[in-house]
């Protein structure tokens, strides 16, 4: 992978959106239509510093680059860098990690 020319800031984090399928897991060949809804799963491709807490310290992520994660479909900020689509969104946005 080629390196990422944006880094988010604070408590976001840079998520590569994942293709939609175009089969079930059954091997069922998906409707088109689907294929314009946003997606809801990518990979974590870049950090921020993290959140500041109350006090002042950072705020470790619970989430690491390579992880591939389910996020709220209407929450992340879409941005476009070289022609590569990325997401941004806070460490709130990410409903579960994929293992």
């Amino acid at each position: 992978m080629a390196k990422i020319k944006i880094t988010p800031m604070g408590g976001n984090l840079l998520v590569k959106p994942s293709s939609p399928e175009k089969y079930s897991l059954g091997g069922i060949l998906l409707p088109d239509k689907s294929e314009g809804e946003k997606p809801q799963k990518g990979e974590v491709v870049a950090l921020g510093a993290g959140r500041l807490s109350m006090d002042g310290r950072r705020l470790p992520f619970s989430v690491k680059v390579g992880d591939t994660v389910i996020f709220k479909k209407y929450s992340p900020d879409e941005v476009e860098v070289d022609g590569e689509e990325y997401l941004i969104m806070d460490e709130d946005s990410i409903l579960a990690v994929i293992n």
